[in-house]
């Protein structure tokens, strides 16, 4: 009987010890899972809320659309994007059975929320059957320049090459157009997603905030920053360039095409592109010197608040006793890799005089009848360098233009200072591939209003097609 007894009491506290597991799983899903399970896009019962509210239009900075809702039944409609694939990459879709990408699923909430009614744990539909118009957005793009970067990206010149544009404004981080190729149509996904499989173009990937390359020559910007605030008197560095960087009897690197440019100083160097004095500084300044720099620019770093989700680059660790590497990092090879969006913050610092600003996609949001609701302002992401080294780069990414590797792309009435990388890359660790083209530059260089930076994968001498895009774009918004 006991026996029995001792069973029931074992079974009994089986139960209660189950029935406590299940009503925490309950309570924790309640409090902490709910609202992600709301707000989740795969939540069906979302998607009805969704479409019962007219989907809020996605302006340009000076308030043209670029979006347009229109009702097809209670809980459908039809979402166009009036600029189709020149915004594709700047703006993202939201399409039912493909899910949301770009500002369209960073700015979900605001864009379906008309006003009233906050998405709540169980409510999910609106308490009338007034139509609901959900709130706006007030991007920082400029309908003219992003179309005009999109058509430089898109001309004879770079026919059947892939790349980027951006274009950022350094005071305030506004992103003034942003453009990757190739694009997408938006308003036919069907037809991409059915090519995806086969497609080796990779559309849908954002190359100015996801494509990571190497930057080759453009980095000098970052080593030559690092070398001035951590060596004494290094701007006044003579310097023999006989072509090669040659350490303990073993070449590190070269300069591009073998050339030999003689005897050096600081801004020569940097003017004329010198790998080999570049190379040298790197050892000069050291791995953990420089890789600070370059982290104090965000490489290995999110920039967590940013309007725009961009990967982070990367700059490597290594040992004291691994010189052709850290040569070799020093202009910006080896294991360096930088999105576009980094390297036009890279230029914008310099432009705003050492301090880089947060990029901003969205600087507004809206009611349904575009009264404002949010200003979003303006963020400072830290001082990177002093205004003296800040100064200092400005002469030479002018010299650059004006005497240097950078003639492409000076415009005629205005002060262009800027930077020309050629980037060797290979394809599966092992085949040379035909070097990446980068340019990144400013202007005016009194007073910059426009940071750009600009890669054409597999285009060759930064100095050339790159050059000439950024000089085209800058002219194109500037005059």
């Amino acid at each position: 009987m006991n026996d029995f007894v001792d069973n029931i009491k074992k079974v009994m506290l089986v139960f209660l010890i189950l029935f406590i597991v299940l009503i925490s799983y309950i309570t924790y899903s309640y409090m902490f899972s709910s609202e992600k399970a709301v707000a989740s896009t795969f939540n069906k019962r979302l998607w009805a809320e969704r479409n019962k509210v007219l989907r809020g239009t996605i302006y340009d900075k000076d308030m043209n659309a670029l979006t347009k809702s229109t009702k097809t039944g209670e809980t459908s409609q039809k979402l166009q994007y009036l600029k189709g694939e020149v915004f594709a990459h700047a703006i993202g879709y939201m399409d039912p059975k493909y899910n949301l990408a770009g500002l369209e699923k960073k700015y979900d909430k605001e864009l379906m929320d008309s006003g009233g009614s906050e998405i709540s744990k169980f409510v999910f539909f609106s308490k009338d059957n007034e139509p609901k118009v959900g709130n706006g957005l007030r991007t920082t793009l400029d309908s003219k320049l992003q179309k005009k970067a999109f058509d430089l990206l898109n001309g004879e010149e770079v026919k059947g090459r892939k790349g980027a544009v951006v274009a950022l404004n350094p005071k305030t981080g506004e992103i003034l157009a942003m453009v990757s190729k190739p694009s997408y149509d938006p308003n036919n996904l069907d037809k991409i997603m059915k090519d995806m499989s086969t497609n080796k173009e990779a559309p849908l990937l954002n190359r100015a905030v996801s494509g990571l390359y190497p930057p080759g020559s453009i980095f000098k910007t970052i080593t030559a920053v690092s070398a001035l605030e951590n060596i004494p008197g290094v701007y006044n560095k003579s310097f023999e360039d006989n072509g090669k960087l040659v350490v303990n009897g073993a070449q590190l690197l070269k300069n591009y095409d073998g050339e030999v440019l003689g005897k050096l100083d600081f801004k020569s160097a940097y003017v004329h592109s010198s790998n080999v004095f570049f190379g040298s500084l790197g050892i000069d300044v050291g791995n953990e010197a420089l890789k600070e720099t370059a982290e104090k620019f965000y490489f290995n770093k999110d920039i967590k608040d940013a309007g725009v989700t961009m990967d982070h680059s990367v700059f490597p660790s290594y040992k004291n006793n691994e010189k052709g590497n850290i040569a070799q990092s020093a202009i910006g090879q080896s294991g360096v890799l930088a999105t576009p969006m980094e390297m036009a913050l890279v230029a914008s610092t310099v432009a705003n005089n050492g301090v880089m600003m947060e990029p901003m996609l969205v600087k507004e949001i809206l009611d349904s009848k575009g009264k404002s609701l949010n200003k979003i302002q303006p963020k400072q992401l830290g001082e990177v360098m002093s205004k003296e080294t800040a100064s200092t780069m400005k002469d030479l990414m002018k010299g650059v233009v004006a005497e240097g590797t950078g003639g492409n792309a000076a415009v005629s009435g205005i002060v262009v200072s800027g930077k020309t990388g050629t980037a060797d890359h290979k394809e599966n660790s092992s085949e040379q591939k035909a070097a990446h083209s980068w340019f990144i530059g400013f202007a005016p260089y009194d007073n910059p209003t426009i940071a750009v930076a600009v890669i054409i994968e597999e285009g060759g001498v930064g100095g050339g097609i790159a050059a000439q895009i950024t000089g085209d774009l800058i002219e194109s918004y500037l005059k």
